[in-house]
């Protein structure tokens, strides 16, 4: 079973699992500001649930590809959309600032 580690907490998840959908079942500030209010609640379209991934998950789909493709995110930039991401293995998860987590300073990291 794979771990999760995001925000200083460590997690199980299946295989295959939606890694938003892991994040908010344990609790993880996955969007940042006013975007837990305002988000498109997983279907790929805001961006807000962007994070910085390392470890065993999906091919990037074409949602994920065209929202980062869009301002004010980058595709050049190492960020996922955590609703278009499945859990493969274990990962660790970072978010960054910006309302969408497109920024460059970490809000949190795996380790807290």
């Amino acid at each position: 079973m794979p771990k999760v580690t995001a925000q200083g907490k460590t997690f199980d998840s299946e295989t295959g699992a939606n890694l938003r959908q892991v994040l908010l079942q344990h609790e993880v500030e996955l969007h940042n500001g006013r975007a837990n209010l305002i988000n498109c609640r997983g279907i790929g379209t805001c961006g807000t649930c962007a994070v910085q991934i390392q470890g065993e998950i999906s091919e990037a789909n074409w949602r994920d590809r065209t929202r980062r493709s869009l301002p004010p995110h980058s595709p050049t930039r190492n960020r996922r959309l955590a609703c278009q991401t499945q859990v493969l293995g274990d990962v660790k998860v970072t978010k960054f600032d910006g309302f969408w987590g497109q920024g460059s300073q970490p809000i949190w990291t795996p380790e807290g």
